[in-house]
């Protein structure tokens, strides 16, 4: 029920002015740091001229945008090992791993009138390399093959195009889920932790 309540917040959260900024917050932050007040003044002007495009756009520019950020292991930014940053963590330092790219996208296109039950983080398998990736997955038709938004291609195209990926789980607030080769999709799990977690740092507006 508590999980439930955190959902509920987080959505009327992001559904029009996240993330949430004061005027004191943003104060502190132009004078302590001019460059990130700008990358935030940029990402919200950003947003909102992608408001009244065709959904097709807003995919390929939300992608694009993002992917211009520089990319940048948790061990080094955060000093541990798969660290999820909310979109405001984000924005603040400038860097991200992929599951950050996947994540600050994931709101973003939530704030762009997207179904959240058609956005889902995506943990894939990188075929060639055999590591661990993290994409973010939007089915526009049930049963079909997804589009992805990955930080590592600037091109958003389907899964069936995406040869090198091989997805191991979907993740939303909805639940944690498997694909099949019919792109039907299957509950495994109520939740996921480390959604949980990030789900509890937004309701903070951290």
């Amino acid at each position: 029920m508590k999980l439930l309540i955190i959902m509920l917040m987080t959505k009327c959260l992001f559904s029009d002015t996240y993330p949430i900024y004061t005027v004191v917050e943003l104060s502190t932050i132009a004078k302590n740091n001019y460059i990130t007040k700008n990358r935030i003044d940029d990402y919200k002007d950003s947003l909102k001229k992608m408001q009244n495009k065709s959904d097709t756009y807003k995919l390929q520019r939300t992608n694009f945008y993002f992917n211009q950020y520089l990319p940048e292991y948790d061990q080094v930014m955060q000093k541990e090992e798969d660290f999820w940053s909310t979109p405001k963590e984000f924005l603040r330092s400038g860097y991200g791993d992929c599951e950050d790219y996947v994540i600050i996208k994931y709101f973003s296109l939530l704030t762009l009138g997207f179904d959240e039950h058609k956005l889902f983080l995506t943990v894939v398998k990188e075929k060639f390399q055999g590591s661990s990736h993290m994409v973010l997955s939007y089915f526009e038709q049930e049963n079909q093959s997804p589009k992805i938004l990955d930080n590592l291609s600037i091109k958003v195209l389907s899964l069936e195009k995406r040869v090198d990926l091989e997805p191991v789980c979907f993740i939303n607030s909805t639940g944690v889920y498997k694909l099949s080769a019919e792109y039907k999709l299957r509950k495994i799990a109520d939740s996921y932790k480390k959604f949980n977690l990030l789900l509890k740092k937004i309701e903070k507006n951290l």
